[in-house]
């Protein structure tokens, strides 16, 4: 089915805007009919709305058969794109998710609700739970940041068995929360993405990224600025949210989770290493908190991931 026709016969294809954390932001939401469970996507990055953006109209009917989706650019991105500076905490972050779920819960009050969050869109669904603990019915996440993102031994280890060189290694082994630049940031994320499948492991099957770029190039709703936003947007060299982001941590709060939150990680992820994650849902003897792993496959989520992604959400909204 063309994407047309997709959008014509979803019986909820609307874009919202809604006051959240004070800013007006602008929300898709999508579903083939109006009695579905709700699924509120918070995406990557930060400042990455792929691939769920409010430009995906009728691009993921697979999604929206079973549930409404809500996409939302979150703000400094996409079609919400704003210049942020350091008064953009993680915190408000969480308050503009907070007032999107109330909002969508007001629109649809007898609809089951539940999360999709991804890589730093984790931070934010934990720290939704850990202010309001039963403000949905449960969430799924990929690549779950618990803490030292980025800067730990997992990632130095890795590299140190690449072709870098000796000196290159002891140079990262420097870097840290206190002293990195976004400069910094992006070398070793290059490092890692040319080197390892830390970000994408090859040997899984890969998401059209081409595909996705020319759904948005196409969308009926983003104009050419929002399709540029979410590239470069209010998040380009800006080091206040990462300074939030490194310095997170989130093992008590993961522990105590009071709803079903099912962590799905990849095998070969070490940007938010697979191991820890196991290792504090193992610990936590919280049955609300699972963790399963999804083989050939890092950080990004590739097809394998998404059709796990699928089933997980399946599995809290329809199986009782």
């Amino acid at each position: 089915m063309g994407r047309k026709q997709v959008i014509k016969e979803n019986k909820v294809s609307e874009i919202h805007s809604f006051n959240l954390g004070g800013y007006n932001q602008k929300v898709l939401i999508e579903g083939k009919s109006k009695d579905l469970p709700i699924v509120i996507t918070f995406h990557g990055g930060p400042g990455s709305p792929l691939p769920f953006s409010v430009g995906a109209r009728g691009m993921f009917p697979e999604f929206t058969e079973k549930f409404i989706m809500v996409y939302w650019d979150q703000l400094g991105c996409g079609i919400n794109n704003y210049p942020l500076d350091k008064n953009f905490t993680i915190d408000k972050f969480a308050t503009m998710a907070i007032d999107l779920i109330n909002n969508i819960k007001s629109l649809f009050p007898s609809n089951k609700l539940y999360v999709f969050a991804t890589s730093w869109g984790s931070i934010l669904s934990a720290k939704v739970l850990e202010r309001c603990p039963n403000i949905v019915n449960g969430v799924v996440v990929s690549g779950q940041i618990i803490k030292d993102i980025i800067f730990n031994d997992e990632v130095i280890n890795a590299l140190s068995q690449t072709k870098l060189s000796k000196d290159k290694i002891e140079a990262i082994r420097k870097i840290n929360t206190d002293n990195f630049t976004f400069k910094d940031l992006e070398m070793i994320s290059d490092y890692l993405r040319k080197y390892t499948y830390a970000y994408t492991n090859k040997k899984g099957k890969q998401i059209s990224i081409a595909k996705l770029i020319l759904g948005l190039m196409m969308s009926p709703d983003y104009k050419f600025k929002d399709f540029k936003a979410v590239m470069k947007n209010g998040y380009t060299n800006n080091t206040f949210i990462w300074n939030g982001i490194l310095n997170v941590d989130l093992s008590r709060v993961l522990k105590e989770i009071e709803i079903p939150y099912i962590i799905l990680q990849g095998d070969t992820d070490i940007i938010a290493p697979t191991s820890w994650v196991k290792e504090l849902v193992d610990r936590s003897s919280n049955s609300n908190l699972k963790c399963y792993v999804v083989e050939n496959t890092g950080h990004i989520p590739g097809q394998e991931l998404v059709d796990r992604i699928i089933k997980e959400l399946l599995n809290l909204a329809y199986v009782k």
